[in-house]
């Protein structure tokens, strides 16, 4: 038995914008450390890792720092050292495209198999714990490889072994303007055993017929709305039986999180600063979500100024509808909908002395108030 470690949408020289300086240079220099740490994985002998499979977007751009690449380049001949095959598959992030393309600067010395071919090929057939693996794929190139409608062609040798395709692209027309089309029940009569899918920065997986196609997904993500995988993708193959597993491998990532709170829950601001204070931890991107009624007002900004410092990164997106008692009171004397439901729950909350019951009430009573307000009751 043996595996394969897939990895795609590394986007090595990505630098998060919305970050201070100085913390948005850190969290670059933790994410271009991902290759790195995922050859000192694959050079782990209780891995079993015999192939490594790049399936398009190693880098952010079609032209990344020469340093960067120097590093990129360093990390794939240690594998090439240790008899552990690599494929590199263009994106398009890191398209081939352009003649100063980091595929085309550097082809000579990049180690392992660098797919430079516009359309679907047997690009090598790697002998991996003896058994032979024959991969197919293509780097999409502009002006030559079609785009307008899903690829349908997709080759396959009549050879004993494993076959094994790589592309970065999209089953169907999912994906936008940005992403190569691949066609779905092409694909599965294409017969091949696994299909290894870079674009999607989603962990996915989907049956065509007997092949599993799979996106590894981002590792490590960009931001809230693309928070990243936190895990390696591995395939277990046996010879005589193929591919017998598709697992993932919890990687310790810089945690990228977004809660929705409601801030009706809480009895003051002291309470909710207290529980974002809870929260804290100087590894943590974190963007807090507020909604709800509060019987307080929320000062959003102020929240973020006072425990900014706490956190690598945070951001609070207030969209909170406050209700305050004098709010309520000036409502309970109109002869109106909303006069008449306050009047009642206020009447409730008078008669109850029990702590949490009395919540309970004043939250209703809130909540009630702000939908009799969007449905345009109110008067």
């Amino acid at each position: 038995m043996f595996r394969i470690l897939h990895l795609a949408d590394l986007h090595l020289g990505w630098e998060p914008r919305f970050m201070a300086p100085d913390r948005a240079a850190e969290r670059r220099r933790r994410r271009d450390r991902l290759l790195a740490r995922a050859v000192d994985y694959a050079l782990e002998a209780s891995h079993q890792v015999g192939l490594v499979l790049i399936a398009g977007d190693l880098f952010e751009t079609h032209r990344p720092p020469e340093s960067l690449v120097q590093e990129v380049i360093s990390q794939l001949r240690r594998l090439e050292a240790a008899g552990v095959p690599v494929v590199t598959v263009p994106g398009n992030h890191d398209e081939i495209t352009y003649h100063d393309s980091v595929y085309r600067r550097f082809a000579a010395a990049w180690p392992g198999v660098l797919v430079q071919n516009p359309l679907p090929e047997p690009v090598a057939t790697l002998a991996v714990a003896g058994f032979p693996v024959h991969i197919y794929s293509l780097a999409y190139t502009g002006g030559v490889t079609p785009a307008g409608s899903p690829l349908t062609a997709f080759p396959r040798l009549d050879e004993p072994g494993l076959h094994v395709a790589v592309f970065h692209g999209t089953l169907g027309h999912w994906g936008g303007d940005r992403s190569l089309p691949l066609d779905r029940e092409a694909l599965a009569r294409a017969g091949y055993d696994y299909v290894a899918l870079g674009h999607i920065h989603q962990a996915l997986e989907e049956r065509l017929g007997r092949t599993p196609a799979v996106y590894a997904g981002a590792v490590e993500g960009k931001g809230f709305d693309d928070p990243g995988t936190g895990a390696f993708t591995l395939v277990e193959v046996e010879p005589g039986r193929g591919v017998v597993a598709v697992r993932r491998e919890p990687v310790p990532v810089q945690p990228v999180e977004t809660l929705r709170i409601d801030a009706g829950t809480f009895g003051s601001a002291a309470e909710l600063g207290s529980y974002l204070a809870s929260l804290a931890a100087p590894d943590r991107i974190l963007r807090l979500e507020l909604h709800g009624t509060p019987a307080f007002a929320v000062d959003g900004p102020a929240l973020q100024a006072e425990h900014a410092t706490r956190f690598f990164h945070l951001e609070i997106h207030d969209a909170t509808e406050p209700v305050s008692w004098d709010d309520l009171l000036q409502w309970s004397r109109e002869p109106t909908i909303t006069g008449l439901f306050v009047r009642r729950l206020l009447d409730q909350l008078e008669g109850e002395t029990e702590p949490r019951r009395r919540r309970v009430v004043e939250r209703a009573l809130r909540l009630g108030v702000q939908a009799l307000m969007r449905e345009g009751q109110a008067r």
